[in-house]
């Protein structure tokens, strides 16, 4: 079987979507649009596509490396292509949480993260150093090891992304509980994108929110604390290309600059903002100062 592309196939919606969210923005006010920003979001996305297609033989190629280590293969089945989407959304919330606290991950993680608005042209930001980010490859192994078809794989983390883009909006509110407590929505997806100190390392999942109820790092958006979007240190640019490479020239320096090994162990590895001596902040001495300061 030769499955389609669902991200091939929804980008037209995609651009039809975003175009019609800015207008139901414009008339209801519902939600915050930047020509400059949106337009970067866009050049990011383009930019992801290429580069992700030019370098796609190196995943596939450490795929096939590990593919004879697998002690049994899977056929194309209905209930495969169920379980292999239900464990690659597992396997997508490990890596995404890892992309949040590995600095090596989040200099490429970062550029997802990096608009300070929140609308339906933020899901199409994605980076374009995935090549460089080789520790990711790691979170592809179990799948390929339990015996999927490499091709079953890429389509249902096709079908996981297509899920992910109506999640980045404003627009829409909450849905009922039920659904809430099982998917992942707008609701939960904007208190991950958010830089308030409650709602940082939060809501991983991609499709299922109960890996972060699973997993204790689930936290429901608040009427009280209104998300504010971006990253700790906003970076005043709509250029790609500096959007682009912002985090790995920061990690590069970082890194060069380091006095020994075990520092550039720790830069590599250790969570976003560690300093050897500590006078940086991480999402952790953030949300600790939160907690520290009693509520009015």
């Amino acid at each position: 079987m030769k499955p389609f592309d669902p991200v091939a196939l929804a980008t037209p919606a995609f651009a039809v979507l975003v175009i019609a969210e800015m207008v139901f923005v414009r008339f209801t006010g519902r939600g915050r649009f930047e020509v400059k920003d949106t337009a970067a979001s866009l050049m990011m996305g383009l930019g992801s596509v290429i580069i992700g297609a030019l370098f796609a033989f190196l995943f596939v190629g450490f795929a096939k490396l590990i593919m004879p280590f697998a002690p049994f293969h899977i056929g194309w089945s209905w209930w495969a292509v169920v379980l292999c989407f239900v464990l690659d959304d597992l396997r997508y919330y490990w890596w995404h949480r890892a992309s949040h606290r590995v600095r090596w991950l989040w200099a490429d993680h970062v550029n997802h993260h990096s608009s300070q608005h929140y609308n339906l042209s933020t899901a199409l930001r994605q980076p374009w150093g995935g090549v460089l980010a080789l520790p990711g490859l790691l979170f592809l192994a179990p799948l390929v090891l339990l015996g999927f078809p490499l091709e079953m794989i890429a389509f249902v983390h096709g079908i996981n992304l297509v899920y992910q883009f109506w999640i980045h909006t404003e627009s829409i509110g909450r849905f009922p509980r039920w659904f809430e407590a099982l998917m992942n929505t707008p609701s939960h997806h904007r208190v991950h994108h958010a830089t308030n100190a409650r709602y940082l390392d939060a809501n991983y999942a991609g499709v299922f929110i109960v890996w972060d109820r699973m997993f204790a790092t689930f936290v429901a958006e608040t009427g009280e604390d209104p998300p504010r979007y971006g990253i700790i240190g906003q970076i005043a640019s709509f250029n790609p290309l500096r959007i682009a490479l912002h985090g790995w020239v920061s990690l590069a320096n970082d890194v060069i600059h380091a006095k020994n090994l075990r520092e550039a162990a720790f830069y590599l590895f250790a969570p976003p903002g560690w300093s050897p001596d500590g006078s940086r902040e991480t999402s952790d001495s953030i949300k600790a100062r939160w907690a520290d300061v009693p509520a009015e």
